[in-house]
């Protein structure tokens, strides 16, 4: 398998830990994770799961890598009331 060279110009890592410690003040335990067993299936890897705070139920997003998966988390977590700032 090909090792994929970071997108120094995503900044995803950025992005990530300042919405998960945003997360974090409005009470919300989230986690962001990668699952190596998934990857190696050709499965999308990656999930954001979240709950607590101001979501009425936990929520989970699933991405083929950590961009399309935080991107995808945003829009259900928006979905679900809670306007992330990022």
């Amino acid at each position: 398998m090909a090792t994929r060279k970071p997108k120094t110009q995503d900044g995803i890592e950025d992005a990530a830990l300042l919405i998960l410690e945003w997360l974090a003040e409005q009470g919300v335990h989230a986690t962001l994770r990668v699952d190596p067993e998934r990857l190696a299936e050709g499965r999308p890897a990656w999930t954001f799961a979240a709950s607590g705070g101001p979501l009425p139920h936990g929520m989970r997003a699933d991405g083929a890598d950590a961009d399309a998966c935080l991107s995808l988390a945003l829009a259900v977590l928006r979905e679900a009331g809670v306007d992330v700032p990022y």
